[in-house]
C-alpha cells in the first residue's frame, strides 16, 4: 500500500473529478448528488470544489484543506482491494472513503445511507 502513496498524493483532484462525475451519471445519478456526497465529506460547497479543480490541486491539498466529516470514520468497508478500515495511511484512508462514497452513490444506495449520519 505505501508504494501508492505518494503517487495517490501528487495525483490532481481535477484529474480524477470527471472520471467520478462519469461514473455517476452512466448509473442515473447526478453531479449535484456527487456535490452533496463531496460536501458531506469534505465541507467544500460548491463554489469552493470549483475553486480547487481550477486550481488543480493535489489529493494531498486538497485533504489537507477539507473539514473531515465527523462521522467520516463510519465508511467501511473494501474498496480497489484494500479494507477501508485498514488503511494506515491517513491520506489514502481519506482518498478512499470518497472513492466509496461515489461508489456507494454509482451503485444507487440511497443519499441517507451514503451520508452516514
Amino acid at each position: 500500500m505505501d508504494s501508492h502513496s505518494p503517487r495517490i498524493a501528487r495525483m490532481t483532484f481535477s484529474s480524477v473529478y470527471p472520471l467520478y462525475l462519469a461514473k455517476v451519471q452512466s448509473k442515473g445519478r447526478t453531479e449535484k448528488e456527487l456535490h452533496q456526497v463531496i460536501e458531506w465529506l469534505t465541507g467544500f460547497d460548491e463554489s469552493k470544489l470549483q475553486d480547487l479543480i481550477h486550481e488543480n490541486v493535489t489529493f494531498e491539498t486538497f485533504f489537507q484543506k477539507a473539514s473531515l466529516h465527523r462521522n467520516a470514520h463510519l465508511i467501511t468497508g473494501v474498496i480497489c482491494g484494500y479494507r477501508i478500515e485498514e488503511i494506515e495511511d491517513p491520506l489514502i484512508r481519506q482518498v478512499r472513503y470518497l472513492d466509496k462514497l461515489v461508489d456507494e452513490l454509482a451503485k444507487g444506495r440511497k443519499m441517507e445511507k451514503i451520508l452516514r449520519s
